[in-house]
């Protein structure tokens, strides 16, 4: 290790922060690093999301690393790989 690698953290890694395009209801989106939580894709989603009591989201994914396939929930996070594609929706259970 040299003297300009110290004091470099995980988040500093080769790779670590690689732009990706990926899809979130149709819209291509750039995202930076290697995962994405059900939050920030839920903001991707709705500029204005709707709130209310009773709003909860679903977040369907596909094309993702590893689990190439299905539901993100509230406080989960997934890898994602260039083209990974998330359908978003906001519903009233009211």
């Amino acid at each position: 290790m040299n003297n300009s690698d110290k004091g470099k953290g995980k988040e500093d890694a080769p790779g670590q922060n690689k732009e990706f395009t990926i899809y979130v209801n149709a819209t291509p989106e750039t995202w930076t690093g290697k995962e994405i939580s059900f939050s920030e894709v839920t903001k991707l989603a709705f500029e204005n999301p709707p709130y209310g009591e009773y709003t909860e989201y679903q977040v369907v994914y596909s094309e993702a690393r590893g689990s190439k396939e299905g539901t993100l929930a509230e406080g989960q996070t997934i890898k994602i790989k260039e083209g990974t594609e998330f359908d978003v929706s906001a519903t009233d259970r009211s």
